[in-house]
């Protein structure tokens, strides 16, 4: 086995090319925009006469937000070594505490006592509902075993720096958080606060989710070729080819991939709970939209620079040329893990800036309170990349050559359990088999 660094060759086609090209544009216009406008705004809070600030009291808004951002950041570099020490418990600690912990912040919305809190509260309450629903019919069977037993094969192959890259990637994603709460402070202090903070949160939103798949992008790959080719590539050669050259095909999946996930998650909610398994059109649109973009496709956009979309279909052929392995991957657990993670670490965070603000300032409870779940849930999902990352490369090897994969005895063994499953008269995995959930 030989260690190489990253030798970068494009073999996207001319229109993904041009594809990549535009949105990699788009991204970092919207990023000079926004520090623009957060430093436009910061400046002209501070320079504000009282009557033009629109009441603002910045000593009570912003000490509890920066408190969760720095919790934020501190969880998910913590759940990330825990994940990476004991995959087993954590799986279960996600499962079982993000319906409790979105219980307790539905409390502490109802607790607030404003009719506006009351939506949060209540969507709270009905979250952890469907939470626990999905985690007592998922924690039944086998899967979480079969999780834990894929995850402790992948620690095996784990890229060495892994842990730096979260840690650089943890710092400056809260550097990056406390900058934006600066520029909301600014904005609350003007009238017209909300044409500010909108496209704020949703810059927010898409660079946390770039940062996110980037590291996606750069651990799968470099796992692929360690499975596939036995060559060990330098990870930070890797993420620096990925940051120059494929961030317009991270940023064109960092919109597509969230659509498509509400798509199919709606279409399966639709299929489960009102029309009792007969909404067949719903799930084949769910189906197609799985062939244009899905988080297996960041594995064929590192190690062959594939456009998103080219990547995503090809790697969903493959997998529909092995029997039964869209099955697998469509009760695999690990992006329903990586979901939870982020809504519990978001609680956690919506719980320390929400009870602050409790304490020292009601009227901002609920506001600050939503930032900060938001802010947890991203910098937790950014902390715990490499595991959807590190399932991506497992499942892709397979599909492309399962005699030569390693760790194959895993995946064949599940793949066996499911035809047996599928077959038997009761059982959880042929429950969900049958729900397609």
């Amino acid at each position: 086995m030989q260690a190489q660094v990253s030798s970068f060759t494009n073999t996207t086609t001319v229109a993904g090319q041009a594809v990549k090209w535009i949105f990699q544009i788009l991204f970092y216009l919207q990023l000079l925009l926004i520090s623009a406008l957060v430093i436009f705004i910061t400046r002209y809070y501070r320079t504000s006469d009282s009557s033009t600030t629109h009441h603002f009291h910045p000593d009570k808004w912003y000490p509890p937000l920066l408190a969760s951002t720095l919790c934020a950041g501190i969880l998910g570099f913590t759940w990330h070594c825990i994940i990476a020490c004991y995959p087993e418990e954590a799986l279960w600690a996600a499962f079982w505490l993000s319906p409790l912990l979105t219980t307790v912040m539905g409390f502490m919305f109802m607790t607030i006592g404003t009719p506006e809190s009351l939506i949060p509260g209540l969507g709270s309450f009905l979250f952890a509902d469907l939470q626990s629903k999905y985690v007592y019919r998922v924690t039944r069977g086998n899967m979480i075993k079969y999780t834990t037993e894929m995850y402790q094969d992948l620690i095996d192959f784990l890229p060495a720096k892994t842990k730096f890259l979260a840690f650089l990637s943890i710092t400056v994603g809260t550097l990056y958080c406390c900058f934006l709460v600066y520029g909301i402070g600014g904005a609350r202090r003007t009238i017209q606060a909300y044409i500010y903070i909108v496209p704020i949160i949703l810059s927010f939103g898409w660079t946390m989710q770039v940062m996110k798949n980037a590291l996606q992008v750069t651990i799968s790959w470099v796992q692929y070729t360690h499975f596939t080719d036995h060559v060990i590539t330098s990870i930070r050669a890797a993420f620096r080819d990925t940051i120059k050259h494929l961030i317009g095909s991270v940023s064109l999946a960092s919109i597509l991939l969230p659509v498509i996930k509400l798509i199919q998650d709606f279409a399966r909610l639709l299929n489960l709970y009102v029309c009792e398994g007969e909404c067949s059109c719903a799930m084949e649109l769910a189906v197609h939209l799985m062939t244009w973009g899905n988080i297996w496709g960041f594995v064929h956009v590192g190690a062959y620079r594939k456009g998103f979309v080219q990547a995503a279909s090809d790697t969903w052929g493959m997998f529909a040329s092995r029997a039964g392995l869209l099955k697998l991957i469509d009760l695999d657990l690990t992006g329903a893990f990586c979901f939870l993670s982020g809504v519990a670490g978001g609680a956690i965070c919506c719980l320390v800036s929400g009870i602050w603000s409790l304490i020292v300032y009601k009227d901002y409870t609920m506001e600050l309170s939503i930032y900060a779940f938001f802010i947890g849930y991203f910098m937790c999902r950014l902390a715990i990349a490499w595991p959807q990352a590190s399932v991506s490369a497992y499942c892709v090897a397979y599909a492309q050559n399962p005699e030569n994969f390693p760790c194959r005895f895993t995946i064949e063994e599940r793949l066996n359990q499911l035809r047996i499953a599928s077959k038997s008269p009761s059982t959880p995995e042929r429950e969900a088999i049958q729900e397609n959930f």
